[in-house]
């Protein structure tokens, strides 16, 4: 089965002036779709029992190399996009406001150890809100690397390869994380997220 770009789920343009339609255009339509074709053809010349795989999960816990790092992204911009929506951002409110407090002491605290993790993450990769075991925790990868391969549950996460903002904010990354907290984030789909790993 070959793996297919699943669409935004909002227009291009509907971030902007946060997220710009240009900046979309380039990291949907070429960075991650250039992902996405890269794994259809790794996926032809591997072994059997990763080529006949169908579960992107399997094959991110299962592969190394190219075929990890190409499924990875799949999958993590995929996540990323659901994360956004037009007129996101600000605070939280039922359970997930508790479970935050519970684990940072409240929001602003969240806020501030997730753009912590979002800047000082040094070159490529990806600043997450995770639930790891009965808390809430924020991590940090390297380039593909995920909250999956470390046996937690991704819930909310920054992109900060330098293609996601570079457009719209050139070198100021601390810039994007600040308008993706407070213009961008979906809290509902971040709800969701928590509800579903009880």
């Amino acid at each position: 089965m070959a793996f297919v770009l699943p669409d935004l789920p909002y227009a291009r343009d509907a971030l902007a002036p946060y997220l710009s339609a240009e900046t979309l255009e380039y990291h949907h339509g070429k960075h991650h779709n250039a992902y996405v074709a890269n794994l259809n053809g790794l996926l032809e010349g591997a072994d059997a029992e990763l080529s006949t795989q169908e579960d992107l999960e399997g094959i991110i816990l299962s592969a190394e190399g190219g075929v990890f790092n190409n499924a990875a992204q799949v999958w993590n911009h995929s996540f990323y996009w659901k994360c956004m929506k037009p007129g996101g951002g600000g605070r939280p409110g039922g359970e997930l406001a508790k479970a935050i407090e519970a684990s940072f002491g409240s929001y602003d605290d969240l806020a501030k150890e997730l753009t912590q993790a979002a800047v000082t993450q040094f070159g490529s990769g990806w600043a997450w809100l995770v639930k790891d075991g009965d808390a809430l925790k924020v991590t940090k990868t390297g380039n593909a690397d995920l909250p999956l391969k470390h046996g937690q549950t991704a819930l909310l996460t920054v992109d900060v390869w330098e293609h996601a903002y570079y457009i719209d904010y050139r070198n100021l990354r601390p810039k994007y994380v600040e308008a993706f907290l407070n213009n961008l984030v979906d809290w509902d789909f971040v709800a969701a997220n928590l509800a579903a790993a009880e």
